[in-house]
């Protein structure tokens, strides 16, 4: 049971890099694939979920005891995927009293 752990140890920064370049390569074919106009361009929160992942990953594999570096990897990875499924809203200037 210990070599099984230890291979997963071993494999799992490959298997995150592999699913973080799946993530960025699919991401960037939709938006190609959707793109209708470059002025129409909707924003998500990809780079503030990868942060907010950063660092609930870095606190768990701390409170944990594990390797901080697959925790910060995962946390980003998980944060990203979270971030890119939610859509900035479109404001308009609405509600501005300037």
């Amino acid at each position: 049971m210990n070599s099984f752990f230890e291979f997963i140890r071993a494999a799992l920064p490959w298997i995150v890099m592999g699913v973080v370049l799946a993530v960025f390569f699919v991401r960037e074919a939709m938006r190609k694939k959707g793109k209708k106009d470059h002025r129409e361009k909707k924003d998500d929160y990809g780079a503030e979920g990868m942060a907010l992942g950063m660092c609930i990953g870095a606190a768990i594999s701390t409170a944990l005891h594990r390797d901080i570096g697959l925790g910060l990897s995962l946390g980003m990875l998980l944060g990203l995927v979270v971030g890119s499924s939610m859509q900035k809203e479109d404001d308009d200037d609405e509600g501005r009293t300037e």
